[in-house]
C-alpha cells in the first residue's frame, strides 16, 4: 500500500476525519458531533475550542481505527464548513468571541444599510458575491465592534481572522502558520476574486484591517507541519478547501459545465465554468472551485441554507422520526393526492432569491395531512430548491439551457432512494450518485495525495470516479409543472417584501 493520507472534514454539526489508502478506500474514521448554540433569534454559534477539539480528537481516533502511526502519512487534507468566522489573539491563541457560523443572520441590517448605500454592486464585480450575513466579512466586523478593545488591538497586528480552516491551521502548527486557501478566501467578501488578493476598498468598507488576514495559498500547497505533540509525528498539511469546492474535486468535477451537488446540512451545487469567471444574472454567486499552480478554476454556485437540517427539524423539533434515515420509509406513506408545501427558510432564503427576513412555512395543510405527509414535503424541498438553482445556471451557462444536465450527488441524504427518485423528477434530468459518497473528504485528501506526489492528477483521478446508481425521471410533465407552479406560489407567498 502507497502513503495514505489524512483527510479533516471539519463540518457545522459534527467533525470527521478519514484515512484513504492510495485506492482512495477509507481505511480508518473518527467522528464526533459539537453542541450548536443559538443565543438570539437568527444567532448560530460554535465554541471555537469545540472546533479544536473535536479535530485532535477524530485524527486520534482515525489513526487507531486505521491502526497506523502519524508518522506513515503521506499528508493531511483539510475541508471545511465556509464562512464561519473567528478571531483570535495572536500571542495567546484563544478566540475572542464564539465562532460565528455560516447560518447566522444577525448582521442582516448592516448588509441592508450597505446595499441601500449602493456598494453591493462593487462588492459582487470582485467577489462574485451578494451582500448577506451568509458571507465572513460583515461577521469578523461585528466580532471588533462588540468585544472591547478589538479594533484598536486588530490594527495593531495583535488579532488573527479566519474561516475555520484557518483556525485549524495555526492551532495544529503551534501557531506557525496563519493561511488559507484560494477558496475559502473567495467566500469572505474580502478577496478579490480576479486578482487574487485582498482588496483594499472592501477592508475599509467593512472595516476589517489587513493585518488580521492569512495569506492565500493554492488549494495543494504547503500549510506547515502539525505540533509533533499532537499526532506523535509532524505531518505536513498539503491541502485545503472549502466544503464545496471540495466536493466538486472529489466528484471529479473537473471539465467546464460539469455540475455537483451536495447534501448536508444545506445543499449547494456548483457549476464549473473553467477559466471564466461568469457573471450571473440570476442571483447565483460566482466562486473560486479551486485553485492549482497559480491557476484559478471557477464556477457558479446555488446555496440552500436548509436541506439535512430540516430531516434533523423533523426528528428533534417535531419528534416524527427517531433517526434520519427513517424519512423515506414514512415519505413513502403519504398520501399522493395532498399537495403539502415546506418552505424551509428557518434561517432565511438562500440562493436564488436571497431574502435573509424570510422564514420558513408549511402550505396546503388539510385535516388529513400527518406526519407522512410532512415528511414527502420535507424532502421534495430539497429537489424543489435545487430545480431552482439549476434552472438559474442554465440561464447563467451559455448553452445551458439548452444542454442535458446531469447532476452528480453527494453527501448524507443522496443515501435515501426516495430523495433522490423525487430529484430526478422535478429536475427531469438524471441523477448520478457515486460509489464513493465520502466526495468533500476525498476531494481535500486528493488536493494532498496531488501535492505529496503520491496520487494522480486531475485526469488520472478523474478516471477513478465510479457510478453507484443512475436515477432517471418517472414523472409526466404536466404533473411536474404542476408541482413546480404550486412550489414557487408557496416560496412567493414566504418571501419577506411580499
Amino acid at each position: 500500500m502507497g502513503a495514505p493520507i489524512m483527510a479533516l472534514d471539519q463540518g457545522t454539526t459534527s467533525t470527521r476525519t478519514l484515512i484513504f489508502d492510495d485506492r482512495y478506500h477509507v481505511i480508518g474514521a473518527g467522528q464526533q458531533e459539537f453542541d450548536q448554540h443559538f443565543p438570539a433569534s437568527g444567532h448560530v454559534e460554535h465554541e471555537a475550542e469545540d472546533l479544536y477539539r473535536t479535530t485532535v480528537g477524530t485524527m486520534r481516533q482515525a489513526l487507531k481505527d486505521a491502526k497506523l502511526e502519524a508518522s506513515a502519512l503521506a499528508g493531511i487534507g483539510v475541508t471545511n464548513q465556509r464562512e464561519t468566522t473567528l478571531v483570535w489573539d495572536r500571542v495567546t491563541g484563544k478566540a475572542l468571541h464564539r465562532a460565528i457560523v455560516w447560518q447566522d443572520r444577525r448582521t442582516a441590517e448592516r448588509c441592508a444599510e450597505l446595499r441601500k448605500q449602493g456598494a453591493e454592486a462593487d462588492v459582487t464585480a470582485k467577489t462574485g458575491l451578494l451582500l448577506d450575513p451568509y458571507f465572513s466579512a460583515t461577521k469578523a466586523s461585528w466580532i471588533l465592534d462588540q468585544v472591547e478593545g478589538a479594533r484598536q488591538a486588530a490594527a495593531d497586528g495583535k488579532l488573527a481572522f479566519g474561516t475555520v480552516d484557518s483556525w485549524l491551521i495555526w492551532r495544529l502548527t503551534g501557531g506557525k502558520v496563519h493561511a488559507t486557501d484560494a477558496t475559502n478566501a473567495s467566500r469572505t467578501m474580502l478577496f478579490d476574486i480576479h486578482r487574487q488578493d485582498w482588496d483594499d476598498d472592501l477592508l475599509e468598507l467593512f472595516g476589517v484591517p489587513r493585518a488580521m488576514l492569512p495569506e492565500v495559498k493554492d488549494c495543494a500547497d504547503d500549510f506547515g507541519t502539525t505540533d509533533p505533540d499532537i499526532l506523535g509525528a509532524a505531518v505536513p498539511i498539503l491541502g485545503v478547501a472549502g466544503d464545496q469546492q471540495a466536493a466538486t474535486i472529489g466528484q471529479a468535477c473537473f471539465k467546464p459545465g460539469a455540475i455537483k451537488s451536495t447534501y448536508g446540512t444545506g445543499c449547494f451545487a456548483l457549476l464549473n465554468t473553467g477559466e471564466t469567471a461568469c457573471k450571473s444574472e440570476n442571483r447565483l454567486l460566482t466562486t473560486v472551485a479551486y485553485r492549482l499552480d497559480g491557476k484559478p478554476i471557477y464556477a457558479l454556485e446555488g446555496s440552500i441554507f436548509v436541506a439535512g437540517a430540516a430531516v434533523q427539524w423533523l426528528r428533534d423539533g417535531l419528534g416524527l422520526i427517531e433517526n434520519a434515515k427513517d424519512i423515506g420509509a414514512l415519505a413513502r406513506q403519504a398520501d399522493p393526492n395532498q399537495a403539502v408545501y415546506l418552505v424551509p427558510a428557518f434561517t432565511g432564503l438562500g440562493a436564488p432569491h436571497w431574502d435573509a427576513e424570510a422564514r420558513g412555512a408549511l402550505f396546503g395543510l388539510t385535516r388529513a395531512t400527518g406526519a407522512a405527509e410532512l415528511a414527502w414535503a420535507t424532502l421534495e424541498s430539497v429537489a424543489y430548491q435545487t430545480a431552482d438553482l439549476l434552472d438559474a445556471m442554465h440561464k447563467d451557462w451559455p448553452g445551458g439551457g439548452e444542454a442535458e444536465t446531469v447532476l452528480r450527488v453527494d453527501g448524507g441524504m443522496t443515501a435515501s432512494n426516495t430523495a433522490m427518485q423525487q430529484l430526478a423528477d422535478l429536475l427531469n434530468a438524471p441523477v448520478d450518485r457515486p460509489q464513493v459518497l465520502e466526495t468533500t473528504a476525498l476531494g481535500a485528501a486528493w488536493l494532498a495525495g496531488l501535492k505529496a506526489g503520491v496520487w494522480p492528477d486531475a485526469a488520472g483521478f478523474a478516471d477513478s470516479w465510479r457510478l453507484d446508481r443512475t436515477f432517471t425521471p418517472d414523472m409526466a410533465d404536466d404533473v411536474r409543472q404542476r408541482k413546480l407552479a404550486g412550489w414557487r406560489d408557496a416560496v412567493r407567498r414566504t418571501l419577506s417584501s411580499t
